[in-house]
């Protein structure tokens, strides 16, 4: 699950900083941090839905 929280803050973080260029002009940056933020939203999402984010080794339930 720890994965899943970290690649939904990135995408904050990804899409906070295409707002700040956007904000700025850069255009290009705008459309390349849009990009990064989706795909790591997408990749939360996506590992979320199918469920292999909750396996945690001190719970005896898998993991590393």
């Amino acid at each position: 699950m720890r994965k899943v929280f970290i690649r939904g803050i990135l995408a904050v973080i990804w899409l906070g900083a295409a707002a700040v260029s956007g904000i700025s002009g850069r255009v290009e940056l705008c459309g390349l941090y849009c990009l990064m933020g989706a795909l790591f939203a997408y990749t939360a999402y996506a590992e979320w839905k199918k469920g292999t984010g909750n396996t945690d080794s001190r719970n005896g339930k898998g993991g590393m």
